[in-house]
């Protein structure tokens, strides 16, 4: 389905055989949970820097998989390009198009599965997903999709957290306290170069990787922002649900101690580093 944002293009329905595919709905209902854009909020300078780098240019043809509520979306269309948004929760989608609105930018905003885009062979010039296709439950389906869209010569630009990174030690401590379902992909894995290697092989990509750092800020103590995160973020509001109230308190208090702990010591409120892997893939 698309969503209409400023000047939004021509409306397509996503006839996605996935809709009632359980690790599909598992992977919506973590994402539905919360509050994402108040998470987003905290990183959105590194997300204007990321696309910075990919110097997109007004004939392109843009999309943003697994977009979230805009956080790259909408610094691309400053460009000029022409951009798509698509995510699987609506109430992304509608966030990332009252974004669009308010900066007066024209995108277009379709809803559905990473493992099964609505587009053509060859449709776009750059793919591109922060933190967002990492999430999807089967990877193998995830890159064949990429692959298809991608045209020759176009990109694939991905931030993925590594698995030593504050966020992956963050996305661990939940998984130790509520494993996944049996057939869900580790989502680490996509921070891990030789994993993505295998992924993008060689014979249809030339794929470079950067390990990079962002700073999660927020306007609160450290303490304060585990709570944030509690409140609004998915994976961490859904583990919460799945605990007993003795295991919510453990959980709380190591997440609190998560984040006192990467605290930068000078700073007032919350200033914490994180590690991902920047990956640029270039379809041969």
């Amino acid at each position: 389905m698309r969503f209409a944002a400023f000047a939004a293009r021509t409306t397509r329905i996503n006839p996605s055989a996935s809709v009632n595919d359980p690790l599909t709905a598992r992977t919506r209902s973590v994402w539905s949970a919360g509050d994402y854009d108040r998470i987003a909020a905290g990183f959105r300078h590194e997300a204007e820097a990321f696309v910075g780098r990919l110097e997109l240019t007004p004939d392109q043809f843009v999309l943003d998989a697994a977009c979230g509520s805009g956080n790259l979306t909408i610094p691309a269309a400053r460009t000029g390009a022409q951009v798509t948004g698509f995510d699987l929760v609506p109430a992304l989608l509608d966030a990332a198009g009252k974004w669009a609105t308010r900066e007066k930018v024209s995108i277009g905003l379709d809803q559905g599965t990473v493992e099964e885009l609505p587009y053509a062979d060859g449709q776009f010039d750059v793919v591109m997903s922060m933190f967002g296709v990492m999430f999807a439950a089967r990877p193998e389906r995830v890159v064949s999709e990429l692959t298809r869209v991608t045209r020759a010569g176009g990109r694939v630009a991905l931030a993925n957290w590594t698995p030593q990174g504050f966020v992956g030690r963050l996305l661990a401590t939940h998984v130790a306290y509520v494993p996944p379902p049996p057939g869900f992909s580790s989502p680490l894995l996509w921070g891990d170069e030789p994993i993505i290697r295998e992924r993008f092989n060689e014979r249809d990509w030339r794929v470079t990787t950067t390990l990079r750092t962002l700073t999660f800020r927020y306007p609160y103590a450290p303490a304060d922002t585990a709570s944030l995160f509690r409140a609004a973020y998915g994976p961490t509001v859904r583990a919460f649900e799945a605990l007993t109230e003795n295991s919510r308190r453990l959980l709380e208090a190591d997440l609190v101690d998560h984040w006192v702990r990467h605290q930068r010591p000078t700073a007032r409120t919350t200033e914490v580093d994180s590690e991902y892997l920047e990956i640029i893939a270039t379809r041969r």
